[in-house]
């Protein structure tokens, strides 16, 4: 739990430092965009967020305007954890549970620093945890904690239902962290449509090596980390490698789609990759394109 600790607190100085050094006050908060409230409208100008565009106004012929907000400063952030069997896919220490958990503390720790509340949702094909949103390190403190000592009581994934779940018990307009690997045989999309609509929506997913450059090994016993089935598989011949590839490439690019039309903030990881440059260049942009 101590070495634990200690690599996120590493983490965060590290993203600290980032936003000191190189976004020179650009970068307010990493949040930025949630937990805002309407304050009034202004003209349009080049370079606005058409999102912020309030056409009810702008129909009355004076050109077009712009929503202006003030900053919330109960402002709530929720993670939604991915905890099935799926993400224990990875090299020892880096799994795709390890970074997402990892995630969930740096941004935990940097969330409860700007006074947000914070709240945890972890999921398989039930609710596996949830810890009520509130404020201070301490809260912080508890999320990693906790997650340091789940064992999550199935393997199976279902979207929906985590989705469903955080729809129903967040009633306040939130940001939402989703950290996934997305492996969900249902179709997931509408429920994550509906979450997009209610809250300031960020999906984070993290994929491993081994889904995508499957070495050829000749006939080896593959494990269905979530059924607990295994299966023979001739990993030499035909097409068996690229259509494993081919597979997670195309969800990826089916979740990055699907990102930009429902203006959502995406990014996707690597368990090999180091994920900290990724997450500061995400919430960059999510700082500039919700300035208005």
């Amino acid at each position: 739990m101590k070495d634990l600790l200690k690599k996120l607190r590493k983490y965060e100085i590290q993203i600290r430092k980032a936003i000191n050094s190189h976004m020179m006050g650009d970068f307010h908060s990493i949040f930025k965009g949630s937990g805002l409230e309407f304050d009034d409208v202004r003209p349009y100008q080049y370079g606005d967020d058409i999102r912020s565009i309030d056409w009810n106004v702008s129909a009355k012929g004076h050109g077009l305007f712009v929503k202006t907000f003030r900053e919330d400063k109960e402002q709530t952030v929720f993670f939604i954890l991915d905890v099935s069997a799926s993400q224990n896919i990875g090299n020892e220490g880096r799994t795709k549970s390890d970074i997402g958990k990892e995630i969930c503390g740096v941004l935990s720790l940097a969330a409860t620093k700007e006074s947000s509340h914070v709240g945890l949702i972890c999921f398989s094909d039930k609710n596996e945890l949830y810890m009520k949103p509130t404020k201070g390190n301490s809260q912080a403190y508890e999320i990693i904690s906790a997650l340091a000592r789940l064992k999550p009581q199935s393997k199976t994934t279902n979207l929906s239902k985590a989705i469903s779940f955080a729809v129903n018990i967040i009633k306040r307009r939130s940001v939402i962290v989703m950290i996934s690997d997305f492996i969900d045989g249902g179709d997931f999309f509408h429920d994550l449509k509906a979450l997009a609509k209610r809250h300031d929506l960020v999906m984070i997913h993290v994929s491993d090596a081994r889904e995508t450059n499957l070495p050829k090994l000749g006939i080896i016993p593959v494990q269905d980390k979530e059924s607990g089935k295994t299966l023979w598989i001739n990993t030499s011949f035909g097409d068996f490698r690229q259509k494993i590839s081919n597979q997670v490439v195309s969800r990826k690019d089916e979740l990055d789609k699907f990102s930009r039309k429902h203006q959502i903030n995406f990014v996707s990881l690597s368990t090999e990759d180091d994920y900290v440059p990724k997450l500061l260049r995400l919430f960059k942009i999510r700082n500039r394109t919700m300035k208005v």
